[in-house]
């Protein structure tokens, strides 16, 4: 079998031929042959454009958690697969980072040392918060686990409501009463524009919401608005548009911060995804069931 994957140096079991980017272009090179294809990391939709041409795929083991924009090439006979896990630790590091960030004013205290400015201000702790998590997959369960240390109150919603989650129909009776909202739901037709006006206005004064999720979950429009009212926070490494243009008014709204979709680009990547890959690779050539399965 011949698997496709960004690293030419990949070391497969015995039985796979690993074909990358000097031996193998893309761009250039007959795709017929390709069993097994792994997208670039961080590609888009660029690096999936080519699953047309890939005529014989039998698997797709995409090294991301999310998978929405890799569906529509589904075809009978194609697996698809994510790369659950492989992010959750990092993932979860910088929604806790963004929390405390946010709730202890540090985008403020970074203008000020730009500026030479001691000025010494309080702001809220990340104690004795409550806290929603909407999403309760690895990632949000991992969120969960490190917020615990630091002696919050945690609520977890999911759409099945199962695994200590309660179900996202129940939301909105008690969102006025979090602290923070950290958002890291899949991106589906049911929770696209998830926090849309409606629901942002029956978040409490001063809240902070943070989405290390997918941008469309939230309502752009409505959420500046929130912002320039001075009403809500936000601490966001997903956007919609994404990329953000240069002029935005998301970079420069009040009590925002924003990191450039850096979830699960750390250095654990790439070693965790890549043990993922060789067990998985190793349940084909077993014959076993795959894991991580989203679309067969």
């Amino acid at each position: 079998m011949k698997l496709w994957c960004e690293w030419d140096d990949f070391q497969a079991p015995n039985g796979i031929q690993v074909l990358g980017p000097t031996n193998h272009s893309l761009a250039t090179n007959s795709l017929d042959s390709i069993d097994i294809y792994v997208p670039k990391y961080m590609g888009g939709a660029d690096a999936l454009q080519v699953i047309p041409r890939m005529t014989n795929l039998k698997i797709l083991q995409l090294p991301t958690a999310g998978y929405e924009e890799a569906l529509q090439y589904w075809r009978p006979g194609l697996t698809i697969c994510n790369a659950a896990g492989v992010h959750s630790t990092a993932t979860a590091e910088l929604a806790v980072g963004l929390a405390i960030a946010a709730q202890r004013g540090f985008r403020q205290f970074a203008l000020d040392q730009e500026a030479g400015l001691w000025s010494h201000q309080r702001f809220p702790t990340l104690a004795d918060s409550k806290v929603a998590i909407i999403g309760y997959g690895d990632i949000g369960r991992a969120i969960a686990s490190r917020l615990m240390n630091f002696e919050v109150e945690v609520t977890a919603y999911s759409k099945s409501g199962r695994d200590g989650a309660l179900p996202i129909s129940d939301l909105d009776e008690e969102l006025p009463n979090f602290d923070i909202v950290i958002l890291i739901a899949p991106l589906t037709e049911e929770t696209k524009g998830l926090f849309g006006r409606e629901r942002l206005t029956k978040m409490k004064d001063g809240a902070l919401l943070i989405n290390v999720a997918r941008g469309q979950l939230v309502d752009t429009d409505a959420l500046l608005a929130e912002l320039e009212s001075g009403r809500l926070r936000a601490a966001l490494d997903v956007t919609d548009p994404e990329p953000l243009p240069v002029n935005h008014a998301l970079w420069s709204a009040p009590s925002c911060i924003i990191t450039p979709h850096i979830g699960g680009d750390t250095s654990a990547f790439e070693p965790r995804f890549k043990a993922l890959l060789k067990s998985q690779l190793q349940l084909v050539l077993a014959g076993q069931p795959l894991r991580n399965v989203v679309k067969c």
